[in-house]
């Protein structure tokens, strides 16, 4: 078994065992990896023009906001955007700040017809740490993975 196939096959399991909707679950360095193995691979960023521009965005991901910025209110068009943007049968991995919202959008996707849909746990901060300080606990920074900041 190739390396695609382990990390998704224990994407999947974890999924099972969570009873999840969605294809898998993956953390931040496997998505990382399906993204240079899986030609075709989409990794959806959903969180807010703000977090992409002042903490920082994954190269060549597809940004589409999950929650508006500044009034924090749901995207009304996330579906149409998801659906102009990326093909039904692709591989695609949302992420968000700590992996709630790509949560949702994942059930959303799968709900709506996406067939591979996987969510990345941890996100792009992870989780806060004992003083409430995030990119300390898990997340795509902390795993040293590619970003850039504005």
């Amino acid at each position: 078994m190739g390396k695609l196939s382990e990390t998704l096959s224990l994407a999947q399991e974890r999924a099972r065992t969570m009873n999840l909707a969605y294809a898998g679950t993956l953390t931040p360095k496997e998505a990382w990896d399906v993204l240079q193995l899986a030609p075709g691979a989409k990794l959806v960023d959903v969180r807010t023009r703000a977090e992409w521009d002042w903490v920082g965005r994954v190269p060549g991901s597809v940004e589409i906001e999950w929650m508006l910025y500044p009034g924090n209110e749901p995207n009304p068009h996330f579906l149409a955007q998801l659906q102009r943007q990326v093909d039904r049968e692709a591989l695609v991995m949302f992420l968000c700040r700590s992996g709630a919202r790509s949560n949702a959008a994942a059930n959303l996707a799968v709900a709506s017809g996406f067939t591979n849909a996987y969510n990345i746990l941890e996100g792009f901060e992870g989780d806060k740490d004992a003083s409430g300080h995030r990119n300390k606990v898990g997340g795509w920074r902390h795993a040293n993975l590619p970003w850039t900041q504005g």
